[in-house]
């Protein structure tokens, strides 16, 4: 097979501590070889790419999403409103999303993602209204059209309004129909080792918009056929109130009581813990998926990553979805994560280098994956690379650092399983105008009804 040397970047993060100055070789879609500064790969190579302008990171894994939200973003109604309220009224509008509509939302997300160094991005998808029964396998198929990779986790709402819970009625759906399509969906989609493309796992909402019935029963599908657990969690002082008062729980027991603390489960936000709940997750391994934006904009609070951490959760990044950040942009959310979390824990104790890992391996330790989201032999070659030739890095002089602290927000090339898929600052095959055009025609119609 082909052999590739990535030459000599200008710098490199491995999220490893692995030296690999002088850069690395690809065959195969794998990562088969680092090099120190000076050294020549051990065997020739049929082409070489000069990465000497470039800073080289492992491909950028997104571990929360919600594509479908590209289409109402900075809605005037819900900009200044924080979560609850943002989410009944935005619920309305999304109950008239479409498989057109959701094609087209999910395309503008994933390239966005690709553009600013995303190779892997979670998606959590709950709506579907009628009409819509298939909308993960529409979003398979974009994945496969973008040649990314993908967890997408099949979401549901089962409690409405008339039984005490937030959605609107005609978004939630029995409780058979969603695990029929939970197994339907593993069975079709769910690739399992090393270089996975799409994978499943199950997504029951959040506490506010299912029943305990639901989490138990899609714990129990994923146990059966080994697959992942999400869910929103702790994002609110709202969401706390309501478990205390439907179910009588904090939401760590409520998440026990249903049979999710553990090392299958990652949960969005987590902010709202305390040092006994802190505790018990990282006991039990569950992870923790941090979206530094969405909190910021909706005021919800600060994940308090570095306790998390500590105990043994996992820590991972989100961009969260496009209506709450209102952007699909990793790179510059694992700068936010850097200045937000500074804010709560001090400057020298957060560094690029600890929010670029949570960006590339600790977020795929969320998603169980050990093949990507760092460069060492082996692993995929799924990368990032970024140049600072524009004019906000002029003058900087620490290139690594320089990513975040001058805020890079595209990257330059990137890689999926050995093959080029951003080159020259463009989606390879996209027409991004034309896509762009369709796009805003759609979020236009939607808002309209």
């Amino acid at each position: 097979m082909s052999r590739t040397w990535i030459r000599n970047p200008l710098a490199i993060f491995t999220a490893n501590g692995l030296d690999a100055a002088g850069g690395l070789v690809v065959e195969d879609g794998r990562i088969v070889e680092l090099l120190g500064a000076g050294q020549q790969p051990a065997q020739p190579c049929a082409s070489q790419f000069d990465a000497s302008r470039h800073v080289v990171l492992p491909g950028l894994v997104n571990t929360h999403h919600h594509f479908y939200q590209t289409l109402t973003r900075a809605w005037a109604p819900v900009v200044n409103q924080p979560l609850f309220p943002w989410l009944k009224t935005l619920y309305p509008v999304w109950a008239r999303l479409t498989p057109e509509k959701l094609a087209l939302a999910t395309k503008v997300a994933l390239a966005e993602l690709l553009l600013s160094g995303c190779t892997t991005a979670a998606d959590h998808h709950y709506l579907f209204p009628g009409g819509l029964e298939q909308a993960i396998d529409v979003q398979a198929g974009v994945v496969e059209e973008l040649g990314m990779r993908a967890m997408l986790t099949r979401g549901s709402m089962s409690l409405g309004e008339k039984d005490g819970g937030l959605p609107p009625q005609q978004t939630v759906q029995e409780a058979e129909t969603i695990l029929a399509d939970s197994e339907r969906l593993i069975a079709r989609y769910h690739q399992r080792g090393d270089g996975a493309r799409v994978q499943i796992a199950l997504a029951p909402c959040s506490p506010f918009s299912v029943t305990p019935e639901i989490m138990r029963a899609s714990a129990e599908v994923a146990a059966r056929h080994d697959v992942r657990l999400h869910t929103h969690l702790a994002e609110t002082l709202d969401e706390e109130d309501f478990c205390l008062q439907r179910f009588g729980l904090r939401t760590v027991d409520y998440l026990d009581s249903v049979g999710w603390l553990g090392p299958r489960t990652w949960l969005a936000h987590g902010i709202h813990f305390n040092a006994e709940e802190i505790r018990r997750l990282g006991e039990a391994g569950t992870g923790i998926c941090h979206c530094p934006s969405s909190n910021m904009r909706l005021a919800s609070g600060i994940c308090p990553t570095v306790e998390l951490e500590a105990a043994g959760a996992p820590i991972g990044l989100g961009v969260d979805g496009s209506a709450s950040n209102d952007a699909s942009n990793m790179i510059l959310e694992a700068r936010q994560a850097l200045y937000l979390q500074r804010l709560r824990y001090g400057a020298e104790r957060i560094t690029p280098e600890l929010a670029l890992g949570w960006a590339t391996r600790g977020s795929a330790r969320l998603l169980g994956r050990s093949d990507i989201g760092e460069l060492a032999p082996g692993k995929q070659a799924d990368l990032a690379l970024f140049k600072l030739d524009e004019l906000r890095f002029s003058g900087s002089h620490d290139p690594l650092s320089a990513l975040l602290l001058c805020a890079a927000d595209r990257a330059d090339r990137v890689m999926v399983g050995g093959v080029w898929r951003v080159v020259d600052g463009a989606v390879e095959g996209l027409d991004l105008a034309a896509l762009i055009a369709r796009h805003r025609e759609a979020a236009s119609a939607l808002i309209a009804g």
